[in-house]
């Protein structure tokens, strides 16, 4: 069962890589996160105050959210900021990047998990992580050859740089998601739900004081139906996750290759949608870092 939620969040999560791309184009940046995540918390509100007003309602829907202290509401704020800024660096890329380039280098964050949690417990990799490498960084070289014809350098685009340093940013969050959740013990909706409303304020802060006073200068903000779909996918991709995720038998290097594999719809459907070029180049690229990233976390 655990497998199937995997792969339906999986789902959820290349819709909402497509959404993403759809509410950032020719559209401003920072807005369109921060609403994104106000209709996420506007989502989640209702089921803390329901918890703490019909608890035993909520338990028989399997919504309950306990509650939590002092401590560990410091440390979901702690992990609303390191998100935040991961996500602002994400959106920043989608928006100026091809999806069918930029959806392949995100999703090599299970890997940079895998590698913080190496240099964390000082593990050494074993020859398949070493050729699971080796194959991501063949196929992020044919990347580069592809953007090339497109005017995309790699190593001098900053908007590439941006996407591999929301990766990194998402692997440092999933690590300190395994923190929170196995030695404080915090409850995976409690987690979500306190992490969905943490993060308002904080991008609040980031839009009234970098966005607002200079947004004449730059592209003018424009309200799009992706945006509230953008909170909608990545909520549900975020329950169906941590729901298989509490199955005693689920496996989580298997998940997160799974959930990297939401590449896969992001890729397709966003390349056809946004009618991106070369995408048959670019696929033989995306089967690569998926082969890189099945050979590293099943070699764990």
């Amino acid at each position: 069962m655990w497998l199937y939620l995997g792969i339906m969040s999986a789902c959820f999560l290349g819709f909402y890589d497509v959404s993403r791309k759809h509410a950032l184009k020719q559209n401003a940046t920072l807005p369109v996160l921060f609403l994104a995540t106000v209709c996420g918390a506007l989502m989640v509100l209702p089921v803390i105050l329901l918890s703490r007003f019909t608890p035993d309602y909520m338990h028989r829907v399997s919504l309950f959210i306990p509650p939590a202290d002092f401590s560990t509401h410091l440390h979901i704020f702690a992990k609303a900021l390191l998100v935040a800024a991961a996500w602002m660096l994400s959106y920043m890329a989608v928006k100026n990047l091809p999806i069918s380039i930029v959806s392949p280098i995100g999703a090599t964050g299970p890997v940079w998990t895998l590698i913080g949690a190496l240099i964390i417990f000082h593990e050494h990799l074993n020859a398949m992580q070493y050729l699971g490498f080796a194959v991501m960084v063949i196929s992020y070289y044919w990347f580069s050859a592809v953007g090339k014809k497109e005017g995309i350098i790699f190593y001098s685009n900053k908007w590439i740089l941006c996407i591999l340093l929301a990766a990194m940013l998402g692997a440092a969050s999933g690590i300190y998601d395994k923190y929170l959740l196995q030695t404080l013990g915090c409850n995976p909706l409690t987690l979500q739900a306190w992490f969905s409303i943490y993060i308002v304020p904080v991008l609040a802060i980031v839009v009234i004081s970098f966005w607002l006073p200079n947004r004449k200068k730059h592209t003018p903000f424009v309200w799009r139906w992706s945006i509230p779909v953008i909170a909608v996918l990545l909520i549900f991709a975020d329950i169906l996750y941590f729901r298989a995720m509490s199955n005693p038998q689920a496996l989580v290097s298997l998940l997160s290759t799974i959930r990297a594999s939401c590449i896969a719809i992001s890729f397709v459907v966003g390349g056809l949608i946004f009618r991106e070029l070369r995408l048959s180049l670019k696929a033989i690229a995306l089967l690569g870092v998926i082969a890189g990233i099945c050979l590293i976390l099943h070699s764990t």
